[in-house]
């Protein structure tokens, strides 16, 4: 039984080895990017040696609703796809705040520092 599962890992990485070298010459044989190449090979033959695998029913989806669990429909908004204007969805305030309003302060009569 090992004989025969080295024997299929040998088939394998030759047909890898092919299939890799096939890929880099299609791509015009660039320079350091064997193991991209290699990669490649190899999940290209792992498709081809379980073609259903993608096709197998996921376990975690279920079609069927959950017992005991009702789903309530969204309400969709009034300005649904339109642009709110200043206002923001953060407590309905202004996006910037506004500038404060410069007051004039009662100035006091400098006092000359010269002598008399």
């Amino acid at each position: 039984m090992s004989e025969t599962r080295l024997e299929n890992a040998d088939n394998r990485e030759v047909r890898v080895r092919e299939r890799a070298y096939h890929l880099w010459e299609a791509d015009g044989r660039p320079h350091g990017r064997e193991r991209e190449f290699w990669e490649r090979a190899e999940e290209i033959i792992g498709m081809e040696e379980n073609p259903a695998a993608g096709r197998l029913p996921n376990p975690m989806a279920r079609s069927a609703p959950i017992p005991g669990v009702t789903v309530e429909e969204a309400d969709i908004q009034e300005n649904y796809g339109e642009i709110p204007g200043r206002l923001t969805d953060q407590g309905d305030r202004p996006a910037t705040p506004k500038p404060r309003a410069r007051t004039r302060r009662a100035t006091k009569p400098r006092q000359s520092t010269k002598k008399q």
